[in-house]
């Protein structure tokens, strides 16, 4: 079976270079230990290699799909939802009171990259499933609760999110479902969701739709959005209710075509009934617990999909012969033997970017995991910091995962040359596969805002100064090694560069002009990006030369690379920081001019 992912690298950034076993010494984790983590994301290997790995490509051939009112999905999907019941995977970072494992969700994330990595067809539906009843345990009423979650922890039921309408896209102050209290305490639904992820499929009996609805006469925008538990079916005593959730059909996708994404429709045929979800009109706070989860959720997939195209890559570029190295004449004698790819130094330089995305991005993905852990151990002003920066850090670790990723993808099959075109290879499915990610639970562009217009001056620039002091302290601990030092000042240099262009950008919101501070907002997040995985990779290489200076004999090979992959970073990706301010500090201001002539037909 070709290799998805490395095992060793996983439990290298874990617990070498970010300590996860630091949480272990809180009361919420006591329980576990580097042994009782290391046996469980073995054992999901072990799931991802016998019931994940094989089916990848066959969904992908045999996708979901939509037919008389019904959507069908592949059989190993109801095999999976049984199985994550079974084993306590649904309900793994639930507490014990709530009938989970109370598993860190840096540990849980890891599994998910492990089984994202074999088939990122089948662990959104899972993910969708937990979130959604993580939702009903932290904001719903006991009597909500003790309806639905067990039911979902059991793998019986799914859960989703249904928040985008036909007419609103990500546009939610704009959404018109409604609903209208009835006398038991219910609502009755009407509407449309679309683009929703898991919303129908074989493996579940029912199906609890977590969903934004506007209640007659609440205020307008996102102030007057409710949240509520919409059940296809409601269970009341033996009896089994049809709700009136019809499903409209299910969109067929570029990728992800194992995984449904369903249009449904509520109230048209007959009354639907939904259940509130903690106070009136504060929808969206609530929802906003499980778009940060699944923004999180969704650059681990693009993470764990490039990583799966990297090995694919690397065997190939290890097994394929072709041309001969140039001699130190210049020249290609034709009389030598073939050399492997792998030795060309254009497949190198393409193999080391793979190599530095998918690395840099899950150590970013881990310490925002560390970061959601400490939220809920630490108290006081620890708490908030791990908050401040988890909020600041969140849209970074959707969209760096998301665009890189595809770059990261589009070398590898780039390595393969005209195979990498062929159906016949995987780079073809992983590279459409991905191309969703950019724009899953808010595209790039609204990250983008959400960075530059709300976390970097949320609390006066606090989540800002608390991540500068981070890398501040890295540098300073790089400084005083010989080896890292020099690197530990080109990453000084660039933060200086960040700071020279918030200085530009800032004045411009000061003064109420925010269309020109966000106008290149993306730009912003693609420099403050490149830099923020610049620090994983220092932080990376400080570890594996700590291991190399100890036992240089120890592992040298897999240590050596990490060294090398942050070398490669700082010389061809690093860089690209200063071109990125140089456009943000040009006075041209062409996407806010009036002007549409350039786009007359």
């Amino acid at each position: 079976m070709a290799r998805y992912m490395c095992m060793d690298t996983l439990r290298f950034l874990l617990f070498q270079v970010h300590h996860v076993e630091e949480l272990f010494q809180h009361a919420r984790y006591a329980e576990y230990s580097k042994e009782i983590s290391t046996i469980f994301l073995d054992s999901i290997k072990e799931w991802a290699d016998q019931d994940f790995y094989p089916y990848y490509k066959e969904m992908d051939e045999k996708p979901v799909y939509f037919k008389e009112g019904k959507v069908f999905s592949h059989p190993i999907l109801k095999k999976v939802f049984q199985q994550a019941g079974e084993n306590g995977f649904l309900g793994n970072y639930f507490t014990y009171e709530e009938g989970g494992m109370q598993m860190p969700f840096t540990i849980s994330n890891s599994a998910n990259h492990i089984l994202e990595a074999a088939n990122n067809h089948i662990p959104g539906y899972l993910g969708l499933t937990s979130g959604a009843a993580h939702l009903i345990t932290t904001f719903g009423t006991e009597e909500l609760t003790h309806q639905y979650v067990p039911q979902m922890l059991k793998g019986t039921w799914g859960g989703t999110m249904a928040l985008t309408e036909p007419q609103a896209g990500s546009s939610l102050s704009d959404i018109t479902t409604t609903a209208v209290p009835q006398a038991d305490g219910s609502y009755l639904i009407k509407g449309q969701k679309i683009f929703i992820s898991g919303g129908d499929h074989e493996a579940a009996e029912n199906f609890v739709h977590l969903t934004l609805a506007r209640i007659e006469g609440a205020p307008t925008g996102t102030k007057g959005i409710s949240l509520f538990v919409v059940p296809k079916y409601i269970k009341k005593e033996n009896e089994e209710i049809y709700n009136h959730v019809e499903t409209a059909g299910d969109f067929q996708k570029l990728g992800q075509r194992g995984y449904s994404t369903v249009h449904l429709v509520f109230g048209e045929q007959g009354p639907t009934q939904g259940f509130l979800v903690g106070e009136p009109n504060k929808g969206l706070s609530y929802m906003f617990q499980m778009m940060n989860g699944a923004r999180i959720d969704v650059g681990m997939t693009a993470a764990s999909t490039a990583t799966a195209a990297y090995y694919h890559s690397l065997q190939y570029a290890k097994e394929r012969p072709q041309g001969r190295k140039i001699n130190n004449t210049g020249k290609k004698e034709v009389s030598d033997q073939q050399t492997l790819i792998i030795n060309h130094p254009d497949v190198k330089r393409m193999l080391y970017l793979q190599k530095a995305i998918v690395e840099g991005s899950l150590s970013l993905l881990l310490y925002c995991s560390k970061l959601q852990d400490l939220t809920l151990c630490e108290t006081g002003e620890n708490q908030k910091n791990a908050l401040l920066l988890l909020e600041l850090l969140t849209p970074i670790a959707k969209t760096y995962p998301a665009e890189m990723g595809k770059t990261s993808i589009s070398n590898g099959l780039q390595i393969l040359g005209g195979y990498g075109f062929c159906m016949d290879f995987p780079l073809q499915q992983y590279a459409r596969d991905i191309r969703i990610m950019s724009i899953y639970e808010g595209t790039t562009g609204i990250q983008s805002l959400d960075l530059l217009g709300r976390k970097v001056v949320m609390e006066n620039g606090k989540a800002l100064h608390l991540l500068m002091d981070i890398f501040k302290h890295t540098i300073q601990k790089a400084t005083q090694n010989e080896a890292t030092k020099s690197y530990a000042r080109v990453l000084s240099d660039h933060l200086m560069t960040v700071q020279i262009t918030l200085e530009h950008l800032l004045p411009f919101a000061m003064k109420g002009d925010y269309e020109h501070f966000l106008a290149d907002a993306t730009i912003f997040m693609e420099m403050v990006s490149n830099v923020v995985i610049a620090h994983e990779w220092l932080k990376i290489a400080l570890m594996a030369k700590e291991n190399l200076d100890q036992n240089p004999d120890l592992q040298y090979e897999f240590y050596q690379s990490k060294w090398q992959t942050m070398r490669f970073y700082f010389k061809y990706e690093l860089p690209k920081t200063k071109a990125l301010s140089e456009t943000l500090l040009h006075k041209e201001t062409l996407t806010i001019e009036s002007d549409q002539e350039p786009f007359l037909l």
